[in-house]
């Protein structure tokens, strides 16, 4: 593993989470949003996560984990919804 890699997943979850035999979509969204609560790194989060994609996710296309990286960037760009009065008021 690469120095960024340690430094981006200190505890190895993304890592770890390839190589588990079987692993479904929903394990991998609860090892991400484990990974992604208890980060302490510089770089943004969609650098980490375009990082983590780039070392893993070409080798591994087709891995959940891979699937929820992807998301993980789609949705960081997707607005979010307002609610209250601020939704209702342009």
């Amino acid at each position: 593993m690469t120095d960024l890699m340690t430094a981006i997943d200190p505890r190895g979850l993304i890592r770890d989470s390839y190589v588990i035999e079987g692993i479904t979509p929903g394990e991998c969204r609860s090892i991400f949003l484990d990974w992604a609560l208890f980060d302490d790194h510089e770089m943004t989060q969609e650098k980490r996560i375009e990082a983590l994609l780039d070392h893993y996710g070409e080798a591994a296309p087709e891995h959940p984990m891979t699937h929820v990286l992807r998301d993980a960037l789609v949705k960081a760009d997707t607005p979010k919804r307002r609610g209250g009065r601020s939704g209702r008021v342009g």
